[in-house]
């Protein structure tokens, strides 16, 4: 019996970080200035996209943001690669976004999604997560957590995306 249960939680673990070619699902959002902004127009010209969903009171989501921000102007340099960062804060600890945003100076795309609804839409458990966009506006991969060190093997997979070459299935 104990080994159904573990093999039932273990499996939408495995799950969610399979790549699949869906293209960015429609969602309203909230700009940090309060205008809307439809998900389905996130583009970048044909380059690569991270898009990370975070909170303003989550460590690992913090930390990943950071580390990536001390190397995205290298990033963005050699690969075009364009990071847009999802608050899934609440309406009560939304006001922090953009306080937080000028303080760690993050040069990131940041859009709210206070109700969760793109963050339902993309299929995202946990926080972080954080998922890989390739050339042709589709969803290569994913990831539901965060461990030090994680962003050079994204930073791997970004420079494949980078030169058109497809990623190998996890």
């Amino acid at each position: 019996m104990r080994q159904s249960v573990f093999l039932f939680l273990l499996i939408p673990l495995a799950a969610s970080t399979q790549p699949h070619a869906d293209k960015i699902p429609s969602a309203k959002v909230r700009t940090l200035d309060g205008s809307s902004f439809n998900t389905e127009n996130i583009s970048n010209n044909g380059k690569p996209i991270i898009i990370c969903f975070w909170k303003t009171w989550n460590r690992n989501s913090i930390k990943e943001l950071d580390n990536i921000a001390e190397l995205y102007p290298d990033w963005q340099n050699e690969t075009g690669v364009k990071l847009i960062a999802i608050s899934i804060d609440d309406s009560r600890s939304s006001a922090k976004v953009t306080a937080m945003v000028k303080v760690k100076d993050w040069n990131y795309e940041v859009y709210l999604d206070i109700n969760q609804d793109f963050k339902r839409v993309m299929n995202a458990y946990g926080c972080p997560a954080t998922f890989l966009v390739n050339n042709n506006g589709q969803i290569v991969w994913q990831s539901n957590s965060y461990l030090q060190g994680s962003e050079d093997d994204l930073y791997v997979l970004i420079q494949k995306l980078a030169k058109n070459e497809t990623l190998e299935k996890n």
